[in-house]
């Protein structure tokens, strides 16, 4: 697991990249919680996801938003972040061209700026947002919701409260050609302090449930051709 530095819209940024030895392997991209409030790539259910990833042949990165570690620049409300992102997904790319499946996973103010990646880039296959803040940023963006994927969320959640994100879910299982699925942790709260181990679990059958289904999606559409 190299530390990486490229470069970003403010300059330098600072990852940590695990690569797969297959050309074709799968990436994921894995955004950490706010800046502001302690959030770095170093974060412990970002560690984890990177890791969960990284176990299932996925090329993986995990960076340092803005201003954070080595990172160059300093907090920009969300708009620097998302380009920060963009960028990450450029440096991931470049160095897995021949991948065909790409994932963003993020967490609390991660989720939020995967969300928005996820809008801007057609090439996501699916996302994972854990313990997504849906009461105090707008998801209105996400109209309409252009990948399936899965809202983790804890039940004793204080500062994205489980409600909020239902709401959440409920607007976007309305929509056509997508599937959200939705699970709540019991017991936990927003930092997973307890329930790290049930929500990992969950994120992982639900990512290796998809990877099944999307593969054989791909195969019924070659078959077919």
């Amino acid at each position: 697991m190299p530390d990486v530095i490229f470069n970003g819209p403010a300059g330098r940024i600072e990852g940590r990249y695990h690569h797969q030895g297959k050309p074709n392997s799968p990436i994921a991209l894995i955004l950490h919680p706010h800046p502001q409030f302690g959030g770095t790539m170093n974060n412990q259910t970002v560690y984890e996801l990177f890791y969960m990833f990284a176990n299932r042949g996925f090329s993986v990165l995990r960076f340092n938003f803005r201003g954070v570690g080595r990172s160059q620049g300093g907090f920009d409300g969300g708009i620097g972040e998302l380009s920060d992102a963009a960028a990450a997904l450029d440096w991931l790319q470049t160095y897995n061209v021949d991948s065909r499946t790409c994932w963003v996973a993020g967490f609390s103010f991660g989720a939020w700026i995967g969300m928005q990646l996820l809008m801007r880039r057609p090439e996501i296959d699916g996302f994972i947002s854990v313990a997504p803040p849906a009461n105090s940023y707008d998801f209105s963006f996400l109209a309409p919701c252009p990948s399936s994927g899965i809202f983790v969320s804890g039940d004793q959640d204080q500062v994205a409260p489980v409600d909020d994100v239902e709401k959440l879910v409920e607007r976007l299982r309305a929509q056509k050609g997508i599937t959200i699925d939705q699970e709540v942790i019991k017991g936990a709260n927003h930092f997973f302090e307890t329930g790290s181990k049930p929500m990992l679990d969950t994120v992982a059958a639900y990512l290796d449930r998809r990877l099944v289904e999307d593969q054989q999606a791909k195969d019924a559409k070659k078959d077919g051709k």
